[in-house]
């Protein structure tokens, strides 16, 4: 179990750094920005996980593998920024592969430290959301996590069904995978058809100001 976290923690500090790469150089930020936002987007939310339940310090910290992860992603984002924006939404996509892979990582995580299984599935969505918090506060953006289209949502179902298979005593690995699968899934469909939760006021395009809408949503 120790190894599948592991795994999983480091596979997705590598995405979400891509993430943040990729919109700080969107943003046009020097070098020492982009590695910045990789850091923070690819480990805030793993080092709250951690201290909720008490993994000090937390393994973004105390283990090497995570900063080299990050810093790597942001070379290698920064190095072929043109080659990475042919992806299609980069990083959108990008951000969903590493909500996946935080939320069930989380969970297994929490459940392994002891918590119950609603608190598990809660750390798991917290764990895929804090790095796309930090990325779009540090880029004076409202967090996507506020206004996307189901994105803590996608992140605590697929803590969810880590946590299910636990209590049934399912294959972790087959439960895990399923988890960022659906996560995936519904983040991907929820951008492509435009899925989102009732917004305050009435529809989203009423909410938006002239000329803000940039950052991630000008990303995606």
């Amino acid at each position: 179990m120790k190894t599948l976290v592991l795994i999983l923690d480091l596979c997705g500090t590598f995405v979400f750094a891509l993430s943040g790469a990729t919109a700080a150089v969107r943003r046009r930020l020097d070098l020492f920005g982009v590695l910045v936002l990789s850091f923070a987007a690819a480990n805030s939310g793993g080092i709250v996980r951690d201290l909720l339940i008490g993994a000090v310090p937390p393994a973004a910290i105390g283990d090497w593998r995570y900063l080299a992860a990050s810093l790597a992603a942001g070379l290698i984002t920064f190095g072929w920024a043109p080659q990475i924006e042919k992806l299609q939404n980069p990083v959108r996509m990008f951000d969903a592969a590493g909500l996946a892979l935080f939320a069930v990582a989380g969970a297994q995580k929490a459940l392994a430290s002891g918590l119950n299984p609603v608190m598990a599935a809660l750390l798991g969505m917290l764990t895929g959301i804090g790095g796309g918090m930090a990325r779009d506060v540090l880029l004076a953006d409202v967090p996507m996590v506020l206004r996307a289209d189901l994105y803590a949502v996608a992140a605590l179902a697929g803590a969810t069904v880590v946590v299910v298979g636990s209590t049934l005593a399912l294959p972790s690995m087959a439960t895990t995978m399923a988890g960022a699968l659906l996560c995936f899934g519904l983040r991907t469909i929820a951008i492509r058809r435009g899925w989102q939760l009732p917004v305050a006021g009435g529809s989203r395009d009423a909410t938006k100001t002239p000329g803000k809408d940039r950052g991630s949503d000008r990303a995606g």
